[in-house]
């Protein structure tokens, strides 16, 4: 007679269970899937925004020619620049802004519109204001002026070159990159209060190995961009589709919408967009030409009223009973973003906004994107971004390998399995009251959180049942 050795089954994989009771495994639960789940998106606009954050240097190290020429002590009338710009395009090109040079050794811009350029596009010629002589002729984009290399760049970051569809795509890694830093953070906390070794969760620990190692690297890498991330997310979402609408009703409402100036000779007014430089903001066409005298008289009149900054832009009526505006574009710190609007018939100033009556809302906008963008504090606003983008990059890598460092290596379960459910049903009344409620408020603020939360909450209950309903 032999003996028949039966096998036992193979044990499922052990789930994680946090310190921190139900609330611990919820913020676990949720850090983990919306990780696994977002982190391509968030991973795609964190390599993206880092390529943005230097693309302000980029567009200076590629079109040195276009942008700077020789200082001279004296510069020829704007009228003259007009004209020499105008003579080098023909005729078919309606002159729509220009951009006088802002510092001796910089070129003037003047910016025309043309029928075969995308909208929010417009024609660049590039005068040395000392001589008049033409030195490049480029497709300027939107507000801000982004040259191609900077232009490619910002489109691959905002919607992956796929137009308005694929903005899709941002505002989800934008909407969901604050919560799943927030859970992240919290985690931290609660892991750092009963850490012996806390050393490991705020430098990366090199000399261990394994999963260890990749967690201790995951969780102080994330603690040291954690601020950073918080601010691209906010910012980000400020000019995204949806949840950026909510945000602006609210400016609204609460009366920090960013002051317009009037430019409408009847007495209506248009609101400013102030993400124009980002996502393009169209340039009205002027209905007539544009008498290039005209720009070197209004301009000597907003010098008077509150223009007190080289880097302007002087934009001719956009249609009749419009007004002449000149307008700050400065936007590295201290900002300077006045403007002033004027009768060109009567050469009457109409209308006038200072920065510094702009409510605290308006102000704290016009920062933040700015900040995003890498031009409020220069070369060291660049850099901290790619810091900050490669940390996140780094997180998200790592987040992914920790996944898989923990797989199973037998049975028929070769992924890492989620921490376990059952984090709301152990909650108190209050607590799941508070969760449900805060889901909602997030959801209906943050549309790209609350749909594809909603499919996740069904997908996982469904996935629960069938669990259940397996023979063990």
């Amino acid at each position: 007679m032999t003996d028949t050795l039966v096998s036992p089954p193979q044990a499922r994989p052990r789930r994680s269970r946090p310190r921190g009771g139900w609330f611990g495994s919820l913020l676990l639960r949720l850090h983990f899937s919306a990780g696994l789940l977002v982190g391509p998106f968030i991973l795609v606009a964190a390599m993206s925004g880092a390529l943005y954050a230097i693309a302000p240097t980029l567009d200076e190290l590629v079109y040195g020619h276009e942008l700077h020429a020789p200082a001279t002590a004296t510069s020829l009338p704007l009228a003259e620049q007009i004209t020499a710009a105008e003579t080098y395009v023909g005729e078919g090109a309606v002159l729509t802004a220009v951009r006088p040079a802002p510092e001796p050794g910089d070129t003037t811009r003047v910016m025309f519109a043309e029928d075969d350029l995308a909208a929010s596009e417009s024609r660049a010629v590039f005068v040395d204001p000392g001589t008049g002589e033409i030195r490049g002729d480029l497709t300027a984009y939107g507000t801000s002026g982004s040259l191609p290399v900077r232009t490619w760049i910002s489109n691959l970051h905002r919607n992956l070159h796929l137009g308005e569809p694929g903005r899709l795509y941002s505002e989800l890694a934008a909407s969901w990159l604050a919560i799943i830093v927030v859970a992240g953070g919290a985690l931290w906390v609660m892991r750092i209060r009963k850490a012996r070794v806390k050393r490991e969760l705020v430098v990366p620990a090199v000399r261990r190995s394994g999963y260890r190692r990749l967690f201790s690297w995951h969780a102080s890498v994330g603690i040291w961009v954690l601020l950073g991330a918080l601010m691209l997310s906010a910012t980000g979402i400020t000019w995204s589709t949806y949840a950026g609408a909510n945000v602006s009703a609210a400016r609204e409402a609460i009366g920090g919408a960013t002051p317009a100036l009037q430019t409408d000779l009847s007495g209506a007014q248009e609101a400013p967009d102030e993400h124009a430089a980002h996502h393009g903001g169209a340039t009205p066409m002027p209905t007539g030409e544009a008498n290039p005298a005209t720009f070197d008289a209004v301009l000597a009149i907003a010098r008077r009223i509150n223009v007190n900054t080289g880097e302007v832009e002087i934009k001719p009526p956009a249609a009749s009973g419009q007004a002449w505006t000149v307008t700050e574009i400065k936007r590295s710190f201290p900002t300077e973003a006045d403007a002033v609007a004027i009768d060109g018939a009567t050469m009457q100033v109409v209308s006038r906004v200072d920065f510094a009556q702009f409510p605290l809302l308006a102000k704290l906008a016009r920062w933040g994107i700015d900040l995003h963008m890498g031009v409020l504090f220069g070369w060291v606003n660049q850099l901290a971004l790619l810091l900050i983008a490669a940390g996140i990059g780094t997180i998200v890598v790592l987040g992914y390998a920790m996944w898989w460092k923990r797989r199973p290596t037998r049975g028929e379960h070769r992924v890492g399995s989620p921490p376990a459910r059952g984090a709301l049903r152990a909650a108190p009344w209050w607590g799941l009251l508070s969760v449900v409620a805060a889901s909602g408020v997030i959801g209906w603020w943050l549309p790209l959180v609350g749909y594809p939360l909603i499919a996740f909450v069904v997908v996982d209950v469904l996935l629960g049942l069938r669990a259940r309903r397996r023979p063990r």
